[in-house]
């Protein structure tokens, strides 16, 4: 990391499998600052509740069993060789809080007010020191308002299920596009209506529509940002 440059904060929102958390990590790498994948901590908090049966049969949460348990769920992140787990009460939950079944709960639990709160706080003593990279849904909005840099990912959903049953197949996941469509149009719907920070873009914020740019070309992109915002502080 350049000593001279300045540490800053830097908050990128967006959509469910946009690439968000991708190129977030990536920048992280390249300007040597600590990534913090938001989204997982709520996967995290989902994968708990369904460990623990607070997950109904019709797929509706114990809204009350989730906000009573929240003191005991723990969450932080431990890097692995060139890459960082999630770790849930000291257990490496990263392949699990990956899978259909989680996805498919995420944003009901991440809707309930208390969570957010709970979240929020641990995210926002995370940055303290500033030098992060962190994605979400809410960071430039509600986490990191003041974020010297923010950018906002967005990309078709049919592109984003795509992408997300690639990234499944991958990892030796069958899936079936409808599904994964419809789950992305599910979820954009929950993160868009929920009264509690719901998904936005700040005012302040850089789009970037990535549905036709390659993964090079992104992260390209990415970095032009930072060094222009570095350049004007």
């Amino acid at each position: 990391m350049n000593s001279h440059k300045p540490l800053i904060t830097i908050a990128i929102d967006g959509y469910s499998s946009s690439g968000k958390s991708s190129m977030a990590r990536q920048l992280a790498k390249n300007i040597g600052y600590r990534y913090i994948d938001s989204g997982a901590m709520y996967r995290a908090v989902a994968l708990y509740a369904m460990r623990h049966g607070m997950i109904l049969p019709d797929m509706s949460v114990d809204t009350n069993a989730i906000i009573e348990a929240l003191p005991n769920i723990h969450i932080d992140f431990a890097v692995n060789g060139s890459s960082q787990t999630t770790l849930l009460n000291g257990e490496d939950v990263e392949s699990d809080i990956r899978t259909m079944a989680v996805s498919e709960c995420v944003s009901p639990v991440a809707a309930i007010p208390a969570v957010r709160h709970a979240l929020v706080a641990m995210q926002q003593r995370m940055g303290v020191e500033k030098g992060i990279v962190m994605d979400g849904r809410d960071i430039g909005t509600t986490v990191f308002p003041d974020a010297e840099m923010k950018v906002f990912v967005t990309a078709s959903p049919q592109t984003r299920a795509q992408r997300r049953v690639a990234e499944l197949i991958e990892k030796g996941v069958a899936a079936s596009f409808e599904e994964v469509l419809s789950n992305v149009i599910n979820r954009d719907h929950i993160d868009e209506t929920r009264s509690e920070s719901p998904l936005r873009r700040a005012d302040d914020a850089h789009l970037l529509d990535n549905s036709t740019m390659s993964i090079e070309s992104q992260n390209q992109w990415l970095l032009d940002v930072y060094n222009n915002t570095i350049g004007h502080l």
